[in-house]
């Protein structure tokens, strides 16, 4: 394991909540160091809203956002679980559990996805949402690995309550909805950019996200400008 980039990566994800935080770049953060440094096929962040319902905040590829919303829209699996609880839901082998979550198995199966570990974003009482990590091929999970990747939750659910308990205000679900809001821009960015340019919607995001880096800009922004047609984006066709 990197390290360096360990190290870094919970520098990033305890910084403090700023005006101009971008919720989404700093879950997709959390997501993809969990499957570049930990061996994790996969990775997805549910995070409650205003009303305590789930949503999907950041996914390190479609195909997971797409089971993750999957488990939303039947009410069934172990990331629910994990929120529900605030416990670990550890599942080796997925093919041991359709008798629990009968949907999930099939879908999470025919996705290519074999074993699960679903670790709770909780800061003592509160859980707010759950951090998944998949894996292809069924078998036990690396004990090493999964303290490091609840300490980069833990530390992750520090840093979202953080403004909250500061300021003894709304901030944190303030924020929530906006990302939900900045989130169906950045989905009808990806199609629109994806089928302009041929490419799949992870390419089309990564693209996205690249631009918005490299211009020291919001994901949201340039998601929105791109859309609306309102300014031209040297490298995405507009």
């Amino acid at each position: 394991m990197n390290q360096q980039l360990l190290a870094k990566t919970f520098v990033e994800l305890a910084d403090n909540l700023v005006a101009d935080f971008d919720l989404i770049d700093f879950l997709r953060l959390l997501t993809d160091r969990c499957v570049g440094m930990l061996g994790a096929g996969a990775a997805g962040v549910l995070l409650a809203d205003r009303d305590g319902e789930l949503r999907v905040m950041a996914a390190s590829d479609e195909q997971v956002r797409l089971l993750e919303l999957f488990q939303l829209q039947n009410d069934e699996g172990p990331c629910l679980e994990c929120f529900r609880t605030g416990t670990q839901v550890i599942v080796p082998d997925l093919t041991r559990e359709v008798d629990r979550w009968p949907r999930f198995v099939t879908v999470a199966h025919h996705s290519g996805f074999g074993a699960v570990q679903a670790l709770p974003m909780r800061l003592r009482d509160e859980t707010v949402g759950a951090l998944n990590l998949f894996r292809a091929a069924p078998g036990p999970f690396d004990p090493a690995a999964t303290l490091i990747a609840q300490a980069l939750a833990d530390v992750a659910t520090i840093s979202l309550l953080q403004q909250r308990t500061t300021h003894r205000s709304t901030v944190l679900n303030e924020q929530l909805q906006t990302a939900l809001n900045s989130r169906v821009l950045i989905e009808q960015a990806k199609g629109k950019l994806a089928e302009r340019q041929g490419i799949d919607m992870e390419q089309a995001f990564t693209t996205l996200r690249g631009y918005a880096r490299a211009h020291n800009r919001r994901l949201s922004d340039v998601a929105r400008a791109f859309i609306d047609d309102s300014e031209r984006l040297p490298g995405l066709g507009s």
